[in-house]
Parts: C-alpha cells; structure tokens; sequence
C-alpha cells in the first residue's frame, strides 16, 4: 500500500465493474463498486444503463467547477435516478445531491440517492422528501419501470438551473480538498 499525493490511501488498482477499466483502488473506489454491483446484480439494472463518473459543469459567478456524479441511470433515454457517494453524514449531503438532480439534465431528475457505501439516503427529486432509507430501498429496475407512466420529468427553468449551481458550488467546490478527485476548479 502506498499514499501518492492527495487524502487518498492508494491501495493497488481495481477493475471497474461498470466500465471494465482499470482505475485506483481506494476506500471510496470500494464503496462506489460495491454499488454498482448492487444495481447490477440485486436491483437488475443492466451495465449499459448505469453511467459512472458523469461530470457536471457548474457555475457560481465568475467560478466555474466540474464534479463529478457517481452514477446515473437511464431507462427509455431519460435519467432517472442520480446516485451521489460520500463519506460520512447523508444527511449533509442532500442539498448538494438534490441540485445534481437539477442539473445533470434539463428535467427534475425523480429519485436522488445519497450514500455513504453503508446506507442510503432515497429522495425525490422534485421535493427533496425522505421516500426511503437504506441500500436495500433503492428502487430496482421492475420497480422504477412501473412508476414511469407516473413520473413527470418536468423541467428546470433557467433562473433554477442558475440558483442550483451556486447552491453546489457552495456545498461541493468552496471550501473542498484541493486534492479531492471528484472536484476540479477551471
């Protein structure tokens, strides 16, 4: 094991399950394949429904910042679900994982998942309300198909978009690790 510059205890290199790349093996790499297996393989997503490491440009003034969303998963060629990992409190993590679902495409995003890789944090988009907790409530494939005919993927106005950016920015970018690889200050 070896520590390379930044937080990150570089443990080796791991094969992504989602993409089949090789990438750095950390803690935080761990967690966030430990989910893609669950959507895969517990929740019956396929692979090329799952998109991992989706970046986001934001903006905050003059700022400008690209992060990255852990995964997205897209059925009958919409985003519907946005899946934000971090360490520690979920609950700190809301506000910033709700502005990625208002940013990452033109419409609410409908179900926001918060997760440290122990439990989850299942939010709906739209309002930001607490539907369900733990990595077993995420919604499986069957499950989400059902409730599209009822989902609304209304969109983001622009005055939104442009609130929903500083709100991330703020949360995700001030104040953030230089050496944060989920993070890049332009």
């Amino acid at each position: 094991m070896k520590n390379t510059q930044g937080h990150h205890l570089i443990l080796g290199e791991l094969v992504d399950f989602i993409t089949g790349e090789t990438i750095e093996d950390n803690h935080d790499e761990r967690y966030r394949q430990k989910l893609a297996r669950i959507l895969v393989e517990h929740k019956g997503y396929l692979k090329k429904e799952i998109e991992s490491g989706r970046e986001l440009l934001i903006t905050a003034a003059d700022k400008k910042a690209v992060l990255k969303v852990d995964y997205t998963i897209n059925l009958t060629g919409k985003i519907c679900i946005i899946i934000k990992y971090g360490p520690g409190s979920l609950v700190t993590r809301h506000r910033s994982a709700l502005a990625a679902s208002r940013l990452v495409a033109p419409y609410q995003v409908p179900v926001v998942v918060v997760t440290n890789g122990e439990d989850a944090d299942i939010l709906e988009g739209a309002t930001g309300k607490v539907i369900s907790i733990g990595l077993e409530s995420i919604p499986d494939k069957a499950e989400l198909i059902k409730k599209l005919s009822h989902i609304h993927f209304d969109p983001i106005s622009t005055k939104r978009t442009e609130m929903e950016s500083k709100i991330i920015y703020a949360f995700e970018v001030d104040g953030s690790c230089m050496c944060d690889d989920s993070t890049c200050k332009l």
